[in-house]
C-alpha cells in the first residue's frame, strides 16, 4: 500500500494486533515473537508506517534511551507526561521495513526497566 494511502484504520488495526499479543503473553518468549511476526507479516505490505507506543516511568534517561533506539530513522516521536508526572507516554511513528525489524525494536527496548509496550 502506498504511504499516502496509509490510514488511521490500518494503524489502529496493527496496534490492536500488537496489543492483543502483548497482553496475551506475560513472558515474551520466542513463541510470542514468532506469532507477532506472522500476524504483522499478514496484515501489511512492507515497508510501511508503524506506530510504537510505550509507557515508562518519568525518567529522562529512559525516555532518551527509547528516542535513541529510533535515531536516524526519520521517526516522529511524541512524549506526554501523565497527570501526576510519574509516567511518560512515548509514541513513535516510523517507517519500518518489515515485521522482523519491528520485533527487533521491541526486543531492544524490553531491557528498559519499567517499560510497558502497548
Amino acid at each position: 500500500m502506498p504511504a499516502h494511502l496509509f490510514t488511521n484504520k490500518v494503524v489502529a488495526g496493527l496496534m490492536y494486533i500488537c496489543l492483543y499479543f502483548l497482553l496475551r503473553m506475560d513472558n515474551k518468549s520466542e513463541e510470542f515473537y514468532a506469532r507477532l511476526k506472522e500476524e504483522l507479516a499478514k496484515s501489511e505490505n512492507w515497508p510501511a508506517e508503524y506506530l510504537f507506543k510505550f509507557i515508562v516511568p518519568s525518567d529522562p534517561a529512559k525516555v532518551l534511551q527509547i528516542e535513541e533506539t529510533f535515531n536516524n530513522m526519520g521517526a516522529v516521536i511524541e512524549t506526554t507526561q501523565s497527570k501526576t508526572g510519574k509516567y511518560t507516554s512515548v509514541s513513535i511513528n516510523v517507517r519500518m521495513g518489515g515485521a522482523q525489524q519491528i520485533i527487533d525494536k521491541y526486543i531492544a527496548l524490553s531491557t528498559i526497566e519499567g517499560i510497558i509496550s502497548l
